[in-house]
């Protein structure tokens, strides 16, 4: 993909991770895994790289920005869009570093007074937010929580996370999955995000969820016992009414309850704790049914059982993932 390739949306996208990643990068809890992410980010595109220098550059005039700043300096010209946004993002990082100015970014909006990035591996995790939200996270597990005066915004990158947020009727929570966001201002509920996939239960209070990311026009309000799941790019999501043995919150005792359900339904959950995703050689393997309950640090040996107790073999393909194929039943006797 080239430059020319790329959108607005896309190339302002980029421009936000970059800054982003400058202002991570200066943290001083920036953690080892966050800056190999950061290498990754780096390379995926040589745009990144590009971005990411003419931050620096900026970040290093930072002494030399005022430190205070006439009213029309937030409103970015039509022309050149790339390179103010640039300068306009920074200058916000920037303020950081200027305790005369910081209340500036905040007071428009575009500046978060805390950022928290939060990751599980191996293990399940509690976090107090900065606002005082708890928040649990699955195994493998990325977000990102960056507190605005208009919002307080999670970004769930990967995997399962349980939110018990702080009521504040002024200052909603947001949690951005896929393409759509569940929004709230104090309650309790799970979101579970695999690849496009998403899953949202709520278990006290109210949300509204949107799968296409657009205003509170095309949202849903959810009940207690409720849950929506979507796709990146559904149109709407799809409304559950839960039901009382409803096992989506096994896995905050560490358990995954599968009840009868499809290989097809059931690959998803597990296919999360996976390092490389198990897949299905066809619609009839995807057919066949499956229940148990696995201990979630356990998933990886599940694989191997899996010839065992169902009617299947392991085969690998090209990529290096294990394929799950139906082993056909024997012909009638006519």
């Amino acid at each position: 993909m080239n430059h020319t390739s790329l959108s607005a949306a896309e190339h302002d996208a980029i421009t936000d991770a970059a800054a982003q990643w400058c202002l991570r990068l200066q943290a001083e809890d920036c953690t080892a895994a966050e800056r190999l992410a950061f290498e990754q980010w780096l390379t995926a595109h040589p745009l990144h790289l590009q971005e990411y220098q003419a931050m620096v550059d900026i970040w290093q005039t930072a002494d030399h920005l005022p430190r205070t700043f006439p009213d029309n300096v937030v409103p970015l010209p039509q022309r050149r869009r790339g390179t103010w946004q640039r300068f306009a993002t920074a200058a916000a990082i920037a303020l950081v570093t200027l305790p005369a100015g910081a209340w500036i970014g905040w007071e428009q909006g575009w500046l978060p007074n805390s950022y928290q990035y939060l990751e599980s591996s191996e293990h399940l995790s509690r976090v107090v937010l900065s606002d005082g939200s708890e928040v649990e996270l699955n195994l493998n597990t990325e977000l990102r929580f960056t507190n605005y005066k208009d919002e307080r915004r999670v970004t769930l990158i990967k995997g399962e996370a349980f939110f018990k947020v702080s009521h504040d009727s002024q200052h909603p929570f947001v949690v951005h999955a896929a393409n759509g966001w569940t929004r709230v201002t104090g309650t309790q509920f799970n979101v579970w995000k695999y690849d496009d996939q998403v899953k949202v239960t709520l278990v006290e209070g109210s949300v509204l969820v949107s799968s296409d990311g657009k205003a509170s026009d095309s949202s849903y309000r959810l009940g207690p016992g409720m849950q929506a799941s979507y796709r990146a790019g559904d149109y709407e999501p799809h409304l559950d009414q839960t039901y009382s043995q409803d096992n989506s919150l096994a896995w905050r005792n560490g358990k995954l309850i599968l009840d009868n359900q499809s290989l097809a339904q059931a690959l998803p959950m597990i296919n999360r704790y996976l390092d490389k995703p198990l897949q299905l050689a066809d619609t009839s393997t995807g057919s066949i049914r499956i229940s148990g309950i696995y201990n979630t640090s356990e998933i990886k040996r599940l694989v191997s059982t899996l010839p065992k107790v169902l009617p299947v073999y392991l085969t690998q393909n090209k990529s290096g993932n294990m394929v799950l194929n139906r082993i056909s039943p024997p012909p009638a006797k006519g």
